[in-house]
């Protein structure tokens, strides 16, 4: 076997896991939905919460990865954070989308994503009201299963001008940074055939991959909001950025197919989508 062929096995690998985790925690958000959602703690404001729910996913998905790779570290939404020694870290987003989940509306996702020394190499996010899964790993392109069947292969769609590009974006639960969010949204909007805001990143970069977006753009995202939807859009054969010659990161989280993306990075540049 040649090192690159190890390195894919021992990527499958890190997917098998991943899948795994995220089907028993997607199980566990579906089936344990309580009628009466009760609220753990609160974040940044009233309306951005961390349910019982939540903290339950992440506490499932970290133990069953310390089980089969207990070496390995593992940076979590709600906390679930360790130290490893085996250059693999998991980034976790237990449900990204909370308040769709507390609303009962189906776009929320269990998000988790496997990084060999600091570069991405597998990924899952796991829609389960959506009844489907979406997977990478690097250099073996981006997949998504429905109900348990056949894996289809994901790919964008052909690359429209800037003026019919279908583009997702997120705003902020602070109202402050909202508030300018939504002025960059307003000049936007004339550029573009429409917006559309599903409330979870990650299944808004799987969609960008998927084609079912053309672009997607937003500021404030933590590594775990990104890192597993990032790699899924790229293996789809999107392009991904932050501000111009940036990775994605907390100031700018840019995904766009190939043709759409050198228009909409710099206009995003120009409207300040970089700050609040």
């Amino acid at each position: 076997m040649t090192p690159a062929d190890q390195h894919l096995d021992a990527h499958a690998h890190l997917l098998a896991l991943a899948r795994e985790a995220a089907s028993r925690a997607g199980a566990l958000l579906r089936d344990g939905r309580p009628a009466d959602l009760g609220v753990a703690a609160t974040k940044s404001s009233p309306i951005d919460v961390v349910t019982e729910m939540d903290l339950a996913a992440e506490k499932l998905i970290c133990e069953y990865l310390a089980e089969h790779r207990p070496d390995d570290a593992i940076l979590g939404e709600e906390g679930g954070t360790t130290e490893g020694t085996s250059g693999v870290r998991w980034v976790i987003d237990p449900l990204d989308g909370t308040v769709n989940y507390l609303y009962g509306l189906p776009n929320w996702a269990v998000s988790i994503a496997a990084e060999r020394d600091g570069e991405t190499v597998a990924a899952v996010v796991e829609a389960p009201l959506r009844r489907e899964t979406y997977h990478a790993t690097l250099g073996g392109g981006a997949w998504r299963t429905r109900d348990d069947g056949p894996a289809e292969r994901m790919a964008t769609r052909p690359s429209p001008p800037l003026e019919h590009a279908l583009v997702g974006t997120g705003f902020n639960y602070v109202t402050t940074v909202k508030t300018h969010q939504a002025a960059v949204a307003q000049r936007l909007i004339p550029a573009v055939r429409d917006i559309r805001r599903s409330g979870s990143a990650a299944i808004d970069l799987c969609d960008v991959g998927g084609g079912r977006l053309d672009a997607f753009y937003e500021r404030g995202l933590a590594p775990w909001d990104l890192a597993a939807g990032d790699l899924i859009a790229r293996e789809g054969g999107a392009l991904t950025g932050g501000r111009p010659g940036a990775r994605p990161d907390g100031d700018l989280t840019v995904a766009a197919s190939p043709g759409v993306f050198p228009l909409l990075q710099p206009l995003l540049e120009e409207l300040g989508a970089w700050h609040d």
